[in-house]
């Protein structure tokens, strides 16, 4: 019986070096033999082992097998395997940064050994232990000096132009991404700069010039022979490290600074209810230690991670999701400072979840498609939810129960004065919510547990678990 030929994954399409695929719930990367030159290099070099060591690339195992019965294939690799697979556009403008550093990084020292990054999309890079990881071990060849850096268009719009613009503009734009999933065009970004921008040099360089140069192509136009870009008289391993330096130099300059809002005061405030954060923990501690082996959390609405902090104390692999920029910025700072293993916050609007997007729209696969955690957290969540975004408490809790088999919700009456802040701002026409309808909502989904006020706010916690 001849064997089944086995398919890449939706997203492993693009690269004819080799692809991604799943057997049996394993994930291996085939190589193909078309890429054996430069594959034997990368691992012969030392390159390989120097990446691993720097915890810069993921490791991987090698198969003897052909596991996948397809003509050309050289080898079968199996790559450590990523906890929560994330996209550039739920990052926020820290991640974005330290994942364009990486990668210049790579592209920088690969050449100490002969080799060379060929392509610079941040959907290369993921999340591990609190730090970007790069996962693509098909994307260094052998390096070839006298060649200019083929993947430096693909940084400069991928990286590059989404940071300038969140820079310059002191908003959030990851939702440009979405639209730009293989970059935002130069001709885009130095539309949307601020004409002052030109007055960076290497902004002027890598955008302004660049895009200049790269719509003239077919002329005799050329690089400037003192440009890091030029090509004159053949390129070199200088020119390609001045360029990658001046790349370098321009990431390192960039920061956001968007302006605070009103979420920054947010546990501020939550404090000067007497003991009510004191009570909640307290009171959340306790369910967490009755609850089965409980192994990924998901933070929903999580702020700067007050809570996500105490579920990575038990050990838990938690995402830590919000919609505010800022808060989200904040988190993963204090993540990087605390060497924090556990979190990975991403940016995520719970009313618009990240959608699947790509060819055939799954090669990028949707947030909920991605998500199916052991326990999630829903705290003072709800009302904005079914308040601020006008969505019935039922479909809310057929949101919630796609996420996680138990949850822990928090609900916060009509009469909070947090609520009523919401409702003065709009007519109030939610006679539904209520925490008798909330039950019912969620009872369709969900058996409730456990549930208790905390302490005098007149807020209820309630732990649920999925139907089976």
């Amino acid at each position: 019986m001849p064997q089944q030929i086995i398919q890449p994954i939706a997203s492993s399409f693009r690269d004819p070096s080799g692809f991604v695929f799943e057997k049996d719930g394993t994930l291996y990367r085939q190589v193909n033999d078309i890429f054996k030159q430069d594959f034997d290099h990368f691992i012969s070099s030392g390159c390989y082992d120097h990446f691993v060591e720097k915890q810069w690339l993921i490791p991987h195992e090698e198969i003897t097998h052909n596991l996948t019965g397809r003509a050309g294939w050289y080898k079968t690799l199996k790559p450590q395997r990523v906890p929560f697979i994330t996209y550039p556009y739920e990052w926020c403008f820290d991640m974005l940064k330290d994942a364009a550093l990486l990668t210049l990084e790579l592209a920088r020292e690969g050449t100490r050994f002969g080799v060379i990054l060929k392509d610079a999309t941040p959907f290369n890079v993921q999340w591990s232990q609190g730090k970007p990881v790069f996962i693509d071990t098909l994307s260094f060849e052998k390096y070839h000096a006298t060649k200019p850096w083929i993947a430096y268009r693909q940084f400069c719009e991928s990286f590059l132009s989404p940071l300038l613009l969140m820079h310059y503009s002191h908003q959030p734009l990851q939702s440009l991404l979405v639209s730009y999933a293989e970059g935002i065009p130069l001709s885009v970004t130095k539309s949307l700069l601020p004409w002052r921008s030109k007055f960076s040099f290497y902004t002027y360089l890598h955008i302004h010039m660049h895009e200049r140069l790269a719509s003239k192509s077919r002329s005799k136009e050329r690089y400037p022979e003192n440009s890091p870009l030029s090509g004159r008289q053949g390129f070199s391993e200088k020119k390609l490290h001045r360029l990658l330096d001046s790349l370098q130099s321009l990431v390192h300059s960039l920061e956001f600074k968007g302006s605070s809002t009103a979420w920054d005061q947010y546990y501020d405030e939550a404090n000067q209810r007497k003991d009510y954060l004191l009570q909640k923990r307290k009171i959340m501690i306790e369910w967490l230690s009755e609850l089965p082996e409980t192994v990924t959390a998901i933070d929903l609405g999580a702020n700067e991670g007050t809570f996500s902090f105490l579920l990575s104390a038990r050990n838990m692999a938690t995402i830590a999701t919000d919609s505010d920029h800022s808060s989200i910025n904040k988190l993963y700072r204090k993540i990087k400072q605390e060497k924090e293993k556990n979190i990975l916050p991403l940016l995520m609007d719970l009313a618009n979840p990240t959608p699947a997007i790509g060819l055939n729209n799954d090669e990028r696969n949707s947030f909920i498609e991605r998500t199916n955690c052991d326990l999630g957290l829903a705290l003072a969540l709800v009302h904005h939810l079914a308040i601020g975004k006008n969505i019935p408490l039922e479909k809310i809790a057929g949101f919630f129960e796609k996420l996680a088999n138990h949850f822990i919700i928090e609900f916060i009456p009509k009469q909070d004065e947090k609520v009523q802040l919401m409702l003065s701002q709009k007519k109030d026409i939610y006679s539904d919510y209520t925490n008798d309808n909330f039950e019912v909502a969620f009872q369709k989904y969900f058996l409730i547990k456990k549930k208790q006020v905390i302490g005098n706010s007149g807020r209820t916690l309630y732990l649920m678990r999925k139907y089976a």
